[in-house]
């Protein structure tokens, strides 16, 4: 975890907004997936790979949240 500690918050913060976000125009790939996987249309892989890629920094900002709650982030070292 020595690695997930080493990113900055507002490194992990920018990269959820940007990622998360892009593309702006006609609608974020996150919106547009979750509405596939709720209509069932999401089945081909580069879906799947797409919402792993652009949900992959939240998960780390997640796991960075979860990490400074629990005091996790400073008992290693």
């Amino acid at each position: 975890m020595k690695l997930l500690d080493k990113i900055p918050f507002r490194t992990a913060i920018i990269m959820t907004i940007f990622l998360g976000l892009a593309p702006f125009v006609p609608e974020p790939h996150i919106w547009q997936k979750l509405k596939m996987l709720a209509a069932g249309d999401l089945v081909k892989p580069i879906d799947f790979f797409d919402m792993l890629f652009h949900t992959a920094p939240a998960m780390i900002l997640l796991a960075k949240i979860y990490r400074r709650k629990t005091g996790a982030d400073q008992s290693e070292g």
